[in-house]
């Protein structure tokens, strides 16, 4: 329980750097470049920034078995979810079209590809450093 505390508290760390994420996408390159193309930058680099992050997380707090990470994995994408819908919408005032408009891969939001990679990136890493 321990360590799924942990990670449930390092989540709130990884959920800074990614609104951080956001501001540097909006206060720079996305005023030179299209909504589309700064989302698809932004969503690439959180991917790599917060892996790295997760990296080294899974070295400082070591996951104690695949089921722990997967649990890991599930508990930040349901965070990640409940905080995207819950902050944009309540506190950023987006509507729910708009938020859920981020989920649409055909369109080439790619949003969903950072929310499969919070998931996994627990699995992931206590893999490969097995």
């Amino acid at each position: 329980m321990k360590v799924l505390g942990s990670y449930a508290f390092a989540w709130f760390g990884l959920a800074v750097v990614a609104v951080l994420n956001g501001i540097l996408r909006v206060e720079s390159y996305g005023r030179f470049m299209g909504e589309l193309a700064a989302h698809q930058i932004s969503t690439l680099v959180a991917i790599l920034v917060l892996g790295a992050l997760i990296w080294f997380l899974t070295g400082w707090v070591r996951i104690q078995s695949p089921a722990q990470a997967v649990a890991i994995g599930l508990m930040w994408l349901v965070m990640t979810v409940l905080f995207e819908f819950g902050f944009g919408h309540f506190a950023a005032g987006h509507s729910w079209s708009k938020l859920l408009a981020d989920y649409n891969l055909l369109k080439g939001r790619l949003w969903p590809l950072l929310l499969v990679w919070i998931a996994a990136a627990p699995s992931v890493f206590v893999r490969l450093r097995r």
